[in-house]
């Protein structure tokens, strides 16, 4: 008989599959777990499968009594109580750089979409004003890449990706993160220092509590009139109320985002700026890296079950 894995989070169906041909899956679908169980099937499930922004609490794993084993499908694990897991001898795995080199893409995209202001030059197309003929303060030339200062916050495996992208189109990098790498690129000793640096600033940290609303109102005067943010990390490191702010008002030139303060709602003095591009939380979102993700969570619960350490743990630094 397969062993249980309670399946934590919402997911589509679809990447749940080859998890389902190897274990028994309880799947709450994102419902509260004393809502979607009884306690009796709860008592003797041992690994459960999350995604990593999902809160998950001491109180939740409460619920589960003989829980050993928490597996993150994706590369981050800030939803999750790690202090309450370690407390009750809780292994935490998750799926480093599965999906690194996709999300590097979509955060290049984003920057590209919001420096050479592919929303607006969109609707000016569909809406037939470039065929009218219909002048556009929007569509006046704005400076490109080449010479650009791209700074990025954070430098692991997407931060590197992001770097080797952004300097083929002749820009700049420079970089800041807690670690000091042997690098070609040029490290800022502080996210003000890298804000004072850069024109384009690519947000690549991971996500946790103490880098909540890092990128704030100060950040973003930093950057000045002609940046640029670019955030594909998560939704929490920046200052949304801030970064309207500065959308609005000129502090800064435009933005490019795939995450958002409160998924899936982005607040409506957002998405009426003409000066972002937007995405639905997709930078990991492709075929290569759902398949790169199932490995990892597969290997985490197969090693687990076998009685052996987990082989991509999370690792707190």
């Amino acid at each position: 008989m397969p062993d249980k894995v309670l399946v934590y989070s919402r997911f589509p169906k679809a990447n749940l599959t080859r998890f389902g041909e190897r274990y028994e899956l309880l799947n709450a679908a994102g419902k509260r777990l004393n809502e979607a169980f009884p306690a009796a099937e709860l008592a003797d499930v041992r690994a459960m499968i999350t995604a990593g922004g999902t809160s998950l609490s001491a109180d939740a794993m409460d619920m589960l009594p003989k829980l050993g084993a928490i597996v993150c499908y994706g590369t981050g694990y800030d939803g999750i109580d790690l202090a309450a897991a370690a407390k009750r001898s809780i292994a935490v795995g998750h799926s480093p750089g599965a999906n690194a080199a996709s999300v590097a893409d979509i955060a290049v995209t984003l920057m590209l979409a919001s420096v050479r202001r592919l929303p607006v030059a969109d609707n000016y197309v569909r809406s037939g004003d470039w065929a009218g003929a219909k002048p556009s303060p929007m569509m006046r030339p704005q400076a490109g890449m080449r010479g650009r200062k791209v700074g990025v916050y954070g430098m692991g495996e997407i931060g590197r990706k992001i770097a080797a992208r952004v300097a083929a189109f002749e820009t700049e990098v420079g970089y800041f993160s807690r670690t000091r790498y042997d690098l070609p690129y040029h490290y800022l000793p502080s996210l003000e220092a890298l804000a004072d640096w850069c024109s384009v600033l690519m947000i690549a940290v991971r996500a946790g509590a103490d880098n909540t609303h890092a990128v704030n109102a100060d950040i973003l005067r930093r950057l000045g009139g002609d940046g640029f943010v670019v955030n594909i990390s998560r939704g929490s490191v920046v200052d949304e109320n801030a970064l309207v702010g500065a959308l609005s008002d000129g502090t800064i030139a435009g933005a490019g985002l795939d995450v958002f303060a409160r998924e899936p709602h982005a607040p409506d003095a957002l998405t009426a700026l003409p000066n972002v591009a937007l995405s639905p939380h997709l930078g990991g979102h492709t075929l290569e890296s759902h398949v790169a993700m199932q490995h990892c969570v597969l290997a985490n619960l197969d090693a687990f079950f076998a009685g052996k350490p987990l082989p991509h743990p999370v690792r707190e630094r």
